[in-house]
C-alpha cells in the first residue's frame, strides 16, 4: 500500500485516525498503530511479515542481553552480543538483499559453477534494518534505555508512515513518545498540510516530469540526442528529488498527527554550492547514519590523511551498495567519494571563493550527472548516455513531438517543479500568526491541493516510488 492510492487515502488512514483517536488510553493508541503498521505492511506482502517480526525479534533478545552484560560491567561480552546481533541482522539483508548479486557475479568467474539465487526483494528492508541497527548500537553506547516491551519495540521498527521508504528514524529520536508523547489538535492540522505538500509533491510534481525522464530514456537514440538526454537528466534529478521528499514529508506529517515527531530528512538540497552541502541536505537521515555508525567508528577525520581518505571511500562505496545490489550504484557512491575527497582536499577552498551562483552552477551539474549513474543500471545503456551527452549529437524534436505530444504536456511541468525546488516556495506555506479570513484562504488552498491530487491519482494509474526497491 503506498500513500498515494486511493485504497490509504479513502479506507486505510480514516479508519486508523478514528479508532486511534477515539481512545484516550495510550496502550490502546499504541495497539492500533501496531496492528494498523502490520496490516499497512502486509497490504502488499504478508509473507514478509515473518521476516520483520523475526528481525525485530533478534533485536530484543540480543539487546537484552547486552544490557544484561553491561549491569554486571562485563562490557567484553556486551560488546560480543551486539556484534552478534548486528551480525544476524546484516546477514538477512545480506541475503535477501545482494545474495542475488554476488552469486550472479561470482558465477561469471572462469571455473566456478555456482547456482545464481533470485529472491524477492522484501519492501523497506534496507530501512528498517538500520533501524533496529541503531537501537542495538546505541543500547550498547548506553545512549538509550532497553525497552522491555517487544509490542512497543515493533511499533518502532514497524510505524506505518516511515515503515518502507523512511526516513530513517532512531529509537532515541522518538523513545519517550512511544509511552508519553501528548496529542493535539495543532499538531493534527500541522501534520495533515505536511501530509498534503507531501502528497502534491509527488502526484503532481515527480510523477509528472517522471514521465519525460522514461520517455527519452526509452526512445531511440537516433531521435533523442543531447539537449533531450540533458532534459531526461534534470527530469530525474527532480523527479527523485519531489519523489523521495515527498514521502519524506508525508511520513513526518503522518507521524506528528499521531504525536511523534520525526527529524527532517532534506533541507533543499538543489541550492547546495558544493557537493558537501549536497550531502548535508540530502538524505539526511541516511549520511548521519553512516557518519555515526561507520565514518566516526573508523576514526573519521582523527587519523593519518591515507586513513581518513579511506573511510571516505569505504562509506560512500557502502552508501552506493545500501542503494541497490548493482554495479552502476557502487560506481555512483564512489563517485561522490572521490568529489568530497578533492573538495576536502583542495577544490573546496576554490568553491568558497567562487560567487555562490557559480557554486552552486557547478553542484547541479555534478547532482545531474551522479543521478544518470544511479538510474542506468546497464553499463552499456550507462555509457551511451553520458557519451551522447557530452557528445554533441542532434534531437529530432519534430518528430518527438509528432510521434508522443504528450511529452510536450509532462516537460511543461518542468519549470514549477525547478521553482519548488527552492525555499522562495516556503514563504506560501509559512506558519505565522494570521486573521480568520486568511486561515480560512489557506485551509482551502490545502483542501483544493488535496482534491486535485486525489483527480491525478484516479485519473492516472502511473504512481511509481523510487525508494521502494531499497
Amino acid at each position: 500500500m503506498v500513500f498515494c492510492s486511493l485504497n490509504f487515502l479513502y479506507l486505510f488512514l480514516p479508519l486508523v485516525c478514528v479508532l486511534y483517536f477515539i481512545w484516550r488510553n495510550r496502550v490502546w493508541r499504541n495497539t492500533i498503530l501496531l496492528l494498523a503498521s502490520v496490516l499497512f505492511y502486509a497490504w502488499g506482502e504478508p509473507v514478509y511479515v515473518v521476516l520483520i517480526l523475526s528481525a525485530t525479534f533478534v533485536a530484543y533478545l540480543g539487546g537484552i542481553a547486552v544490557e544484561h552484560f553491561l549491569q554486571i560491567n562485563r562490557k567484553k561480552v556486551a560488546r560480543l552480543a551486539m556484534i552478534l546481533t548486528v551480525t544476524v541482522l546484516v546477514l538477512n539483508l545480506v541475503v535477501f538483499k545482494y545474495l542475488g548479486f554476488l552469486t550472479e557475479n561470482l558465477s561469471r568467474i572462469p571455473f566456478i559453477t555456482i547456482p545464481v539465487v533470485e529472491l524477492a526483494l522484501p519492501i523497506g528492508i534496507s530501512f528498517y534494518t538500520f533501524q533496529i541497527l541503531s537501537y542495538v548500537i546505541d543500547l550498547y553506547r548506553r545512549e538509550v534505555k532497553l525497552q522491555k516491551n517487544f509490542f512497543y519495540l515493533l511499533l518502532y521498527v514497524s510505524f506505518f508512515p516511515q515503515l518502507i521508504a523512511g526516513p530513517i528514524v532512531r529509537y532515541q529520536t522518538i523513545e519517550q513518545e512511544i509511552l508519553e508523547r501528548t496529542e493535539c489538535w495543532d499538531d493534527v492540522i500541522a501534520g495533515s498540510k505536511r501530509f498534503i505538500l507531501g502528497l502534491a509533491k509527488k502526484v503532481l510534481l515527480a510523477n509528472n516530469v517522471a514521465l519525460v525522464a522514461e520517455s527519452i530514456y526509452a526512445g531511440s537514440g537516433a531521435i533523442y540526442g543531447t539537449s533531450a538526454l540533458w532534459i531526461a537528466a534534470l527530469s530525474y534529478t527532480l523527479q527523485i528529488y519531489f519523489d523521495f521528499s515527498g514521502y519524506s514529508d508525508m511520513a513526518i506529517g503522518l507521524g506528528q498527527v499521531f504525536g511523534f515527531h520525526f527529524l527532517e530528512n532534506f533541507d533543499h538540497p538543489y541550492i547546495a554550492c558544493s557537493v558537501t552541502q549536497f550531502w548535508r541536505r540530502w538524505h539526511i537521515s541516511l549520511s548521519t547514519w553512516f557518519r555515526d555508525y561507520i565514518y566516526i567508528p573508523l576514526g573519521g577525520n582523527r587519523v593519518s590523511k591515507g586513513r581518513w581518505l579511506r573511510n571516505i571511500l569505504v562509506v560512500w562505496a557502502l552508501t552506493g551498495i545500501w542503494h541497490g545490489a548493482e554495479w552502476n550504484f557502487i560506481l555512483w557512491g564512489l563517485y561522490y567519494g572521490l568529489l568530497l575527497v578533492l573538495e576536502k582536499l583542495f577544490l573546496g577552498k576554490y568553491l568558497d571563493k567562487l560567487p555562490r551562483f557559480w557554486g552552486w552552477v557547478y553542484t547541479f551539474i555534478i547532482v545531474n550527472i551522479g543521478w544518470v549513474l544511479f538510474n542506468q543500471t546497464d553499463f552499456s545503456t550507462l555509457g551511451q548516455c553520458l557519451g551522447r551527452m557530452f557528445w554533441y549529437t542532434p534531437t529530432d524534436w519534430v518528430s518527438i513531438f509528432t510521434t508522443n505530444a504528450s511529452l510536450f504536456i509532462h516537460m511543461g511541468w518542468l519549470p514549477a517543479a525547478f521553482i519548488c525546488c527552492f525555499p522562495l516556495t516556503n514563504r506560501l506555506f509559512r506558519h505565522r500568526k494570521r486573521g480568520i479570513i486568511l486561515s480560512l484562504v489557506e485551509t482551502g488552498i490545502y483542501m483544493l491541493l488535496l482534491l486535485v491530487c486525489i483527480a491525478f491519482i484516479v485519473s492516472s494509474s502511473y504512481n511509481p516510488f523510487i525508494y521502494f526497491r531499497f
